[in-house]
C-alpha cells in the first residue's frame, strides 16, 4: 500500500502535507507524491502572465524554470522521504489552445476553458496507468480556486475510488470560513506532526526556492506560518466521505 498525494503543480502537496508525509516514511509506509502540471511547456513565447509570475518566482525561461522545479521537487521529496512521480501536463500558464493562443492570460484563478473540457478524464486515464487497488489516493480540496488545482480534484474524483482530501497551503492560511463550508458533510481525520516533523516539513518546503518569496516573502514568515497552521490544528488533517470509509 502506498500514500499517494496528488500535487497541482511541484510545491502544493508538500506544502500542504509535508509534516504529515515526514510521519508516515518514518513508520516504515510507502509515501509518493505526484505532480500533474509537471510536463515540459510548448516552444512558444512566454505569455505577458506567465512573464509576470516568472519575475516573481525570479527564474529565466520556460524550459530553465520547469528544469529548476522539478530539481527542487526532488530535494524536497528526499527530505521527507518521499517518492516523486512527474506527470505530462504543463503548468496552466504554459498550455495553449490549438492556434497557439494562450489559454489563460488574466489570472490563474480564473474559470477553467472550454478548450480543457476533456483534461480530467486524460488525468483520470493517466492516475489509472500507476495506481493500484491497494493504494490510499489525496487530492487537493482546491481551496483558493486555482484552475489546475480543480482540474487535479475532478480527475481524482473521476476515479470513483475512496480519496482523501488536503487542505491546499497556502491558501487555507487565510481561508479558514471557506475551509469549513467546502468540508461539510466530510468526516476527518487528524495527524499529529512532531517536532522533527515539523522541521523536515519547514526545510522541504525551503526546498522550492523560487517560490518562497511569492508565498511567504521569506524563509522564516513560511516557518512561523507553517508552525501556526499545525499548532491551530493539532497537527495535519485529511477529510473523506463517510459514505467512502
Amino acid at each position: 500500500m502506498r500514500w499517494v498525494y496528488l500535487s497541482p503543480h511541484f510545491d502544493d502537496a508538500v506544502l500542504s502535507c509535508g509534516g504529515l508525509m515526514y510521519e508516515q516514511a518514518q513508520q516504515g509506509q510507502a509515501v509518493e507524491i505526484w505532480t500533474i502540471c509537471a510536463g515540459s511547456p510548448p516552444p512558444a513565447p512566454l505569455s505577458p502572465l506567465a512573464q509576470r509570475i516568472h519575475l516573481l518566482w525570479r527564474t529565466g525561461s520556460a524550459e530553465e524554470t520547469v528544469h529548476l522545479r522539478r530539481e527542487e521537487d526532488r530535494q524536497a521529496a528526499a527530505r521527507l522521504g518521499a517518492n516523486i512521480l512527474h506527470g505530462p501536463l504543463p503548468d496552466c500558464i504554459y498550455r495553449r489552445a490549438p492556434n497557439g493562443e494562450a489559454l489563460y492570460t488574466q489570472g490563474v484563478f480564473v474559470p477553467w476553458s472550454p478548450l480543457e473540457r476533456n483534461l480530467p478524464a486524460q488525468i483520470a486515464a493517466w492516475l489509472s496507468e500507476h495506481l493500484t487497488p491497494e493504494d490510499v489516493l489525496v487530492s487537493p480540496l482546491a481551496i483558493g480556486g486555482h484552475v489546475d488545482h480543480l482540474l487535479v480534484r475532478l480527475a481524482a474524483e473521476r476515479l470513483e475510488r475512496a480519496l482523501r482530501y488536503y487542505a491546499d497551503v497556502p491558501y487555507v492560511l487565510k481561508a479558514a470560513a471557506v475551509l469549513q463550508s467546502i468540508t461539510t458533510g466530510l468526516a476527518s481525520t487528524l495527524h499529529p506532526v512532531s517536532e522533527n516533523g515539523m522541521q523536515a516539513w519547514a526545510e522541504a518546503v525551503a526546498a522550492y526556492r523560487s517560490q518562497l518569496f511569492m508565498l511567504f516573502k521569506t524563509e522564516g514568515r513560511m516557518k512561523s506560518a507553517l508552525r501556526r497552521y499545525a499548532r491551530q490544528h493539532g497537527g495535519l488533517r485529511l477529510w473523506y466521505s463517510q459514505s467512502a470509509a
